[in-house]
């Protein structure tokens, strides 16, 4: 298997991240005897490789190191190239990670997502749990430092380690827990009122496409239906969490948990509140922790359909992948989200072309093997 490594220094010579890849890459070459590692060292010569297709149908870790501004400029780069050439998805087929190294507290995650979505928009499928950050003391690594029995850096070094194993050994098909007749399960939430929600009549569009592909089933969690977390201790989260249950009860444990734990993918209509997902969504995210602590998501697909009034779309996209990809540990398919703006109740109707678009991406999410 060929991993490309796209290594973006902001200082020269030895570094911190120089370190942990090489030692990393050692480790993997000792333990993958057919793992073909390169490295990409600019963002000039990925966009090179860009050009000639080299990217494509490969697995790729972006490794990139921020000033003490948070910035690094060929990653910057490599976003804006990745955007502007979207449509041509010069990322088609590929599977990506993400290591960031940054030189303070702040930006790390920011940035993985960033590179995420840019990604992902070019045609690259990501694995749950793809980002390894380090902040510049490795505070961050404290837990799993106490986890794992060991110091902040030699955790660090394993979480890479971890990362390059399974982008090398991730499956892109979909493996079916619980469809009928081989059609995949999808469960999709929102908290919409059907006359009125743009992201709600947009979903209905995509979905009358796959009616008859996939067993569909919708909850509604509008009006106060859903209580937010409150923060139970750690160990009583994990006992209801066991047994598909949680402290608060309500629609969560009695549909959503059930529901959630049986489907194949997931599908959030989420309109764009205050450039961010509304409270309803984000109570069901953060409710989410109970049943994720004791079921594996890792083979469960994330999809979103977002909706903004006047702009910012592409930051309640970048939410959604911190949230359930990053953190819930939901596969990111390439090209995951359909993105419209549209204001007044019905505008999405009047948007150019919107039932094909709506169709495209339906029958993007039944290409269960990309």
């Amino acid at each position: 298997m060929k991993l490309l490594i796209v290594k973006l220094q902001v200082h020269s010579g030895s570094s911190r991240l120089n370190a942990v890849l090489t030692e990393t890459i050692d480790s993997i070459r000792a333990d993958h005897s057919d793992a073909d590692i390169s490295l990409i060292n600019d963002a000039q010569c990925f966009i090179t490789c860009a050009e000639k297709g080299d990217l494509r149908n490969t697995r790729l870790l972006f490794a990139a190191e921020l000033d003490e501004g948070g910035m690094n400029m060929d990653a910057c780069r490599i976003i804006a190239y990745l955007y502007a050439n979207s449509e041509k998805l010069p990322l088609k087929g590929s599977v990506c990670g993400i290591l960031i190294d940054g030189s303070g507290q702040l930006f790390t995650k920011d940035t993985g997502r960033r590179i995420a979505f840019a990604a992902n928009t070019a045609g690259c499928m990501l694995p749950g749990k793809p980002l390894v950050e380090a902040t510049g003391d490795l505070f961050n690594f404290t837990t799993l430092s106490e986890l794992w029995h060991t110091d902040t850096m030699s955790a660090y070094k394993k979480s890479v380690l971890l990362l390059m194993d399974k982008l090398l050994s991730f499956d892109k098909r979909l493996h079916l827990k619980s469809g009928i007749d081989g059609k995949p399960s999808i469960l999709v939430i929102h908290a919409g009122n059907s006359k009125t929600s743009n992201s709600l009549c947009l979903w209905h569009m995509a979905a009358e496409n796959i009616s008859e592909k996939a067993d569909i089933q919708e909850i509604s969690i509008r009006n106060g239906q859903l209580v937010d977390c409150r923060g139970c201790k750690y160990e009583d989260c994990l006992h209801f969490g066991e047994n598909a249950g949680c402290f608060y009860g309500g629609v969560i444990v009695e549909k959503v948990y059930p529901a959630i734990i049986d489907a194949d993918i997931l599908v959030l209509v989420c309109p764009n509140y205050n450039d961010s997902v509304s409270a309803n969504i984000m109570a069901f995210i953060n409710r989410l922790t109970a049943v994720f602590r004791a079921y594996d998501f890792s083979q469960k697909r994330i999809y979103a359909v977002i909706v903004s009034g006047y702009s910012g779309g592409d930051i309640v996209a970048q939410q959604i992948i911190g949230a359930i990809n990053m953190n819930k540990n939901l596969i990111l398919p390439p090209a995951f989200a359909i993105i419209e703006t549209a204001n007044k109740p019905g505008d999405i109707m009047k948007k150019e072309n919107i039932k094909e678009k709506a169709a495209k991406f339906a029958a993007h999410m039944m290409n269960l093997d990309p």
